[in-house]
């Protein structure tokens, strides 16, 4: 959530950021600015009328002491009219908060100033490129028929289980998605990452926080009874850890990974581009997040889209890394980078990690500060990625490392999976 005054400061430069996500900030801005001037004056009202009870408190014991009772009353009349006003007056100023805090939190992120112009994906920015030598088979197999053919994912029993998007992995199916979920985490924790499980049922205050609500409540699973959701990704419980937190310097950074089962809706997702793994409602992902300094998270950043592309190495897939356009950066991102991975037999593009610096967008809705060297209270910063998703992981490493007998495994996740070849 932006703040009242990152919005005033410099409302031309708010206009014209917030333009690369396709919003015209002015109406809102007009109408924030508005509220805010009402809510001060309610203030100054108020602070003027609790001074006078104050004030008229302390006139009220001299008059008693000094036996001037029939003052003392007209003096106690006059403070119960003040605090029926003061009354009023507090409810005012909640009502004039909470207004306020409804237009702020309509408008999305600013968009850092690297942010490509663009509408759409097709106006993402290709930062690098990496290919392999993939040499497939005559007759190459898309990653459900591979599937199927070596019986390691279910995608019917899914359908019969709970529904489409809901795969059953068997077998060496299963040992695979194992293997890199402990792959994961292992080269995380290496990176200096403290792994957490954290619950994959979360409030709505969390969702809030980092969010997800009210902007995607859609596309989440909703438990009703005890208005409980279930975690899109880890970030939302990871980053919600330091919610309501004020922090120290010497604390940072905070780096914490965590590996959970994922919960999305995918409302309105049809097409060639759902088939198999490629777009799921159950998923799981191993997730880092880290909270920085402000002057430090976009060295952060770096430092994490670098983390990712060696992971991605390791498992000898080519990859691209995109630089996300005003139009196709989410609403809490003030920078994204998207990684992709090829695949060889779908001849497409898969998206398998986004890592995004949020700036202070989510600690202001969080709360979450921190103390300098002079004792003054800032906004933290927050950033999170995949590392990695595995529907597609594992769809690109089926197609890309299929062979005439098999598919061959990368040597850096052997040692996890405890075969070479399925």
């Amino acid at each position: 959530m932006l703040t009242v005054k990152q919005l005033l400061d410099d409302r031309a430069d708010v206009v014209r950021r917030l333009a690369k996500k396709g919003v015209d900030a002015n109406p809102v801005i007009e109408k924030i600015a508005s509220l805010d001037e009402q809510r001060k004056a309610i203030q100054r009202e108020l602070d003027e009328t609790l001074a006078k009870q104050n004030q008229a408190a302390k006139e009220i014991g001299a008059l008693m002491a000094q036996g001037r009772l029939d003052l003392a009353n007209e003096a106690k009349s006059a403070v119960s009219t003040l605090k029926e006003r003061s009354t009023t007056l507090e409810a005012e100023l909640r009502e004039a908060a909470r207004t306020l805090h409804e237009e702020l939190v309509t408008l999305p992120n600013l968009p850092h100033d690297s942010v490509p112009e663009g509408r759409t994906a097709e106006d993402n920015v290709v930062v690098k490129e990496v290919s392999t030598d993939t040499s497939l088979p005559e007759k190459a197999m898309p990653h459900w028929e591979l599937a199927r053919k070596y019986d390691i994912i279910d995608f019917d029993l899914g359908v019969k289980l709970t529904g489409a998007g809901f795969p059953v992995y068997k077998g060496k199916g299963a040992r695979l998605q194992r293997a890199l979920i402990n792959f994961f985490l292992d080269k995380n924790t290496e990176a200096g990452y403290t792994e957490v499980e954290p619950p994959i049922l979360v409030n709505e205050a969390s969702g809030f926080g980092t969010g997800q609500l009210p902007d995607k409540e859609g596309q989440m699973y909703h438990a009703t009874a005890d208005n409980f959701y279930l975690v899109p990704t880890a970030e939302v419980p990871l980053t919600n850890i330091y919610r309501d937190v004020l922090l120290e310097q010497k604390d940072f950074p905070i780096r914490m990974t965590a590996y959970t089962p994922c919960f999305r809706r995918e409302a309105g997702s049809y097409g060639k581009d759902v088939r198999g793994l490629n777009r799921l409602h159950q998923f799981d992902k191993v997730e880092i997040v880290q909270i920085a300094l402000p002057e430090k998270s976009y060295e952060a950043l770096d430092a994490m889209v670098a983390h990712v592309e060696e992971i991605l190495r390791a498992l000898e897939l080519p990859y691209r890394i995109l630089r996300l356009c005003g139009g196709d950066i989410s609403f809490t991102s003030a920078l994204t980078y998207d990684f992709e991975v090829y695949s060889a037999a779908q001849q497409r593009w898969l998206e398998v990690s986004s890592v995004s610096n949020f700036e202070s967008f989510q600690a202001n809705r969080l709360k979450l500060r921190y103390k300098d060297a002079d004792k003054k209270t800032h906004l933290a910063h927050t950033l999170n990625g995949s590392s990695l998703a595995l529907p597609r992981i594992v769809a690109a490493l089926l197609e890309n490392h299929q062979t005439a007998d098999g598919i061959r495994i990368p040597q850096a996740l052997v040692p996890y999976t405890g075969f070479e070849k399925i």
